[in-house]
């Protein structure tokens, strides 16, 4: 209806209208006014906030921090400065100038979601001769707006973008994806790289699991229980909760948190936290165990008097923290013969968080109401987050009973890694073809295979869509990075949908790797610049400095008594050689030949991702560490001897080649992870993806040699899939 509207008034104005749509992630309704007619961004001198706005924020979304219209707008000339290379300041004004972007707020009754009600996430667009004009519900419509221009530049040649205009709103509040961050951890800048991805596609909410642990096995004994590795990411030195978090090196203070938040609220992204109680509670129990239930050492028992005190101290100790409006309880897969409790729980905590913090609550749906009249049900202000049918199911039991519902529908969760029923990636065919009908999904579409299960489009009681990413086995599983790349090309796409884009899945595989490189505020692939393959070459011919011979002028600086003679780098202890990058995403090959001349372990090359290491503490097999993990090769590099290695990177694995020089013989070895514990079973020889560390060579207690460093972009085929270690003869290999 709204697209009508626009049609009507735009003939009025432009007889010749052409009906269209920007091809973009979301796709946006747009109506070209003049044929062969564009406006040129780099025609661009100013961008100019509406004075009367300038200082406005959006109140009705999910954040406590919203920018400001001014705050948006500089977000904004930073991007158009590093995605497309156009200088535009930011100014204040009344009105539009030639050769401008004008940003204002306006008329917000005529952007509407899927239920037919107002959304201040809504915007339009006005491309004329003179500049750009947009104009949003309210500041973050305008945002939106923003990342519209930002990708058709992208999309064109020559950043000219068509005369015409846009009316675009979202169809659900609730648009983003779910990191399981507390069975791995991720430094807080990867998080806010990641807000940046979730940005560009419009998407505004990142769910953080913020405590739990793997599998436990009840068979366990009270001592290995308590050791289980378990998490609890926030830390806080109040004495209320002192020995909650028992992983200093791996969790977030206050400050750390308070960054993440609002680095993600500068991009119009919200962070919604989750404390998981009363089940999935190992790591509380293993603080005070008096309040494990006593048939599953995960679970609160509720019925404990403590319990429900010592779960509002943590609440009300971490939410002063959280400037969202709504917190997530967790409240999944408790004991099914404590339901009563379970109510209780939900209930008093909501009860306590609402009346003393001013929040909203949300739960897994784990248990549906109870049809029996003295059965206390969970209150309907709490919201439920979808997940299984085995647990509920989403329109009869929730949706129908007055529950707002969010889909997080296991039809699109992840497990890193392996798992014996769920994939590691999002499914794109899925996306695009996952109704029932075979059409695309969407928020409302719960159930992809019976149509009656699922609620009507227009339903004001579906939130929104969000998947979910779990770390099921834990920290050893996985990279960092491997959790970007589970999302990196379906993400997207689904946001696409979320949103309430109407992308056909070739028009969406057509554009997305354009879009993809020019997202601003994160480089997830970790890409270096170059103007050939080769990223950098360190031959040491100078005995004075480190010069780089890829012409790319990433020289490097010696650090401490490092010695260079005869093209070659002598390493003692403490001394390195530092490079201007940090790490190289897939696909790489970092070689170099090295002879190291004492058995002492030390590192070789390190970088804020990784390192790799010529052993470490006792042992001298080589290594590469990443998230605190270490994947240790059964390999060992000959002592006083030279060796070419090549560490390659290809894909989701990695490969350590070695040829020493005396030898004949080409070994290849493949860094890999086994997953499980003691407590579950093991899974054996899973690849691992670890980025290349190109900032520090050297820098501990490593001594020895090298020569010739390059780094390539790019990695030989040959190695795909080789079986650990492999023997590869002097002969080409075919």
């Amino acid at each position: 209806m709204k697209l009508e509207l626009s049609v009507s008034v735009v003939f009025v104005i432009f007889p010749t209208a052409i009906l269209a749509r920007w091809l973009g992630i979301p796709s946006v309704p747009f109506i070209e006014s003049e044929a062969n007619r564009t406006f040129s961004l780099k025609q661009l001198k100013y961008i100019i906030v509406d004075s009367k706005y300038q200082n406005a924020v959006n109140t009705e979304g999910e954040t406590l921090i919203p920018p400001t219209l001014k705050s948006f707008a500089s977000v904004f000339s930073d991007d158009l400065s590093s995605s497309l290379e156009l200088s535009v300041p930011v100014r204040i004004g009344e009105a539009a100038l030639p050769n401008s972007i004008f940003m204002t707020v306006g008329n917000a009754s005529r952007y509407l979601d899927a239920a037919g009600r107002k959304t201040s996430e809504g915007y339009s667009i006005d491309i004329t001769i003179y500049g750009i004009v947009i104009t949003g519900a309210s500041p973050l419509g305008a945002f939106w707006g923003t990342r519209s221009v930002l990708q058709q530049a992208a999309l064109s040649d020559g950043m000219k973008l068509s005369l015409g205009s846009a009316i675009d709103s979202p169809g659900w509040a609730i648009r983003g994806v779910f990191l399981d961050i507390a069975r791995h951890y991720y430094p807080s800048e990867f998080l806010i790289e990641m807000c940046s991805y979730l940005s560009f596609f419009k998407q505004n909410t990142f769910h953080l699991h913020l405590s739990d642990s793997p599998g436990l096995n009840p068979d366990l004994t009270y001592e290995e229980k308590m050791d289980f590795y378990s998490a609890f990411r926030l830390d806080s030195p109040d004495p209320a909760v002192k020995g909650l978090n028992k992983r200093a090196n791996e969790s977030y203070s206050q400050s750390d948190f308070e960054n993440i938040q609002e680095s993600c609220a500068s991009r119009g992204v919200t962070i919604i936290p989750e404390i998981e109680a009363p089940g999935h509670a190992l790591v509380i129990n293993q603080w005070k165990p008096k309040l494990a239930l006593d048939t599953d050492f995960t679970m609160l028992n509720i019925s404990h008097p403590e319990t429900i005190p010592d779960m509002q101290t943590i609440w009300s100790t971490f939410l002063p923290w959280f400037h969202s409006k709504t917190v997530h309880l967790g409240a999944d897969e408790y004991q099914s013969t404590e339901i009563t409790e379970y109510n209780l729980y939900v209930n008093t905590m909501h009860d306590y968080i609402n009346k003393n913090f001013d929040k909203k609550v949300r739960i897994w749906g784990t248990f549906p109401p109870s049809e029996i009249s003295n059965e206390t049900n969970i209150n309907l202000n709490v919201s439920i987050q979808h997940w299984e049918y085995f647990e509920a199911n989403p329109y009869f039991d929730f949706i129908q009973k007055g529950y707002n519902v969010l889909n997080s529908d296991d039809q699109f969760y992840i497990v890193a890694k392996w798992s014996g029923s769920y994939p590691q990636t999002l499914n794109i065919t899925r996306i695009f073809h996952g109704a029932t009908d075979g059409g695309p999904t969407a928020p409302y579409i719960f159930d992809k295979v019976n149509a009656t299960n699922n609620p009507p489009r227009d339903s004001p009681y579906v939130l929104g869509q969000m998947p979910a990413l779990w770390n099921d086995f834990g920290p050893n599983s996985t990279s960092v990075i491997e959790a970007y790349y589970a999302l990196r090309e379906g993400l997207p796409a689904l946001g696409d949908k979320q949103w309430g884009g109407d992308l056909l899945m070739d028009e969406y595989l057509s554009i997305f790797e354009t879009l993809q490189a020019a997202i601003p505020g994160q480089n997830l692939d970790r890409r270096i610049s170059s103007k050939t393959s080769i990223i950098l070459s360190y031959d040491f011919s100078n005995n004075e400095k480190v010069y780089d011979k890829s012409g790319n002028g990433y020289d490097g600086e010696i650090k401490g008594d490092c010695m260079i003679e005869s093209s070659i780098l002598t390493l003692k202890t403490g001394c390195s050689v530092t490079t201007p990058l940090f790490s190289k995403g897939r696909n790489y090959t970092l070689s170099f030949s090295v002879k190291p001349t004492s058995p002492t372990p030390g590192t070789l090359f390190s970088g804020p991702a990784s390192s790799l290491l010529a052993g470490n503490g006792s042992i001298n097999n080589v290594m590469l560490i990443t998230g605190g993990d270490a994947y240790i090769l059964n390999y060992t590099l000959p002592l006083n001897v030279w060796a070419d290695v090549r560490l390659i990177g290809i894909g989701n694995a990695t490969y350590l080649s070695v040829t020493p020089s005396n030898s004949t013989m080409e070994t290849v070895h493949e860094f890999t992870t086994t997953i499980g514990d003691y407590s579950n079973s093991f899974i054996w020889n899973n690849p691992m993806a670890i980025e290349a560390p190109v900032a520090v060579i050297g820098g501990d207690s490593f001594e020895g040699q090298m020569r010739n460093i390059t780094l390539l972009n790019g990695a030989d085929e040959k190695y795909v899939g080789f079986a650990k270690p492999l023997v590869i003869g002097v002969a080409p290999y075919t």
